[in-house]
């Protein structure tokens, strides 16, 4: 606990957590490549959903990502997961990113970064999501949150190892 007088560095202001496991995720209505709106309670059935959030189309790290989740959608749709990946580009952006790197799942626009405070992964400094990926259950439990910036392999693996965990 810090001292009462005493202002915590500015890098833990940029980054605190709302929703973890086991809390409920909030429901949201995002633009998707798709066309459509996505809204988070209409999608919630007997598949699990990934919701990976990400900090920007086209950079290597967002782009390692995408293109990991695309190389394992085949095995994660056979085990009842569906992706999404959310960031504050805009949705003319996440066409031309989705288009280029030949993405099977939608992208949601975040744009005004409102989904990415009401998660907790919005960096104020950037004005942007942070890189941290929700898997969610059928009946909206948060069933694993991975959390890292420098690792997007590692939430590839985090959302095949929940598909293989029962619950959702």
């Amino acid at each position: 606990m810090m001292h009462p007088g005493i202002k915590p560095p500015p890098m833990l202001l940029l980054f605190i957590m709302k929703i973890n496991t086991g809390d409920i995720s909030p429901d949201f209505v995002l633009p998707s490549t798709s066309g459509t709106d996505f809204r988070l309670r209409d999608n919630l059935d007997v598949r699990k959903l990934v919701l990976y959030f990400y900090p920007k189309d086209f950079t290597s790290g967002c782009t390692a990502e995408a293109c990991g989740f695309r190389d394992e959608f085949a095995e994660l749709t056979k085990s009842n997961m569906r992706v999404f990946g959310i960031s504050t580009d805009t949705l003319e952006t996440h066409q031309k990113f989705k288009e280029k790197h030949s993405l099977p799942f939608d992208l949601l626009s975040d744009s005004s970064g409102e989904v990415s405070r009401l998660y907790g992964v919005y960096n104020k400094l950037f004005k942007m999501a942070n890189r941290v990926t929700f898997v969610i259950g059928s009946d909206g439990k948060v069933l694993s949150v991975t959390k890292n910036l420098l690792a997007p392999g590692k939430h590839v693996s985090a959302a095949r190892d929940q598909s293989e965990s029962p619950g959702g």
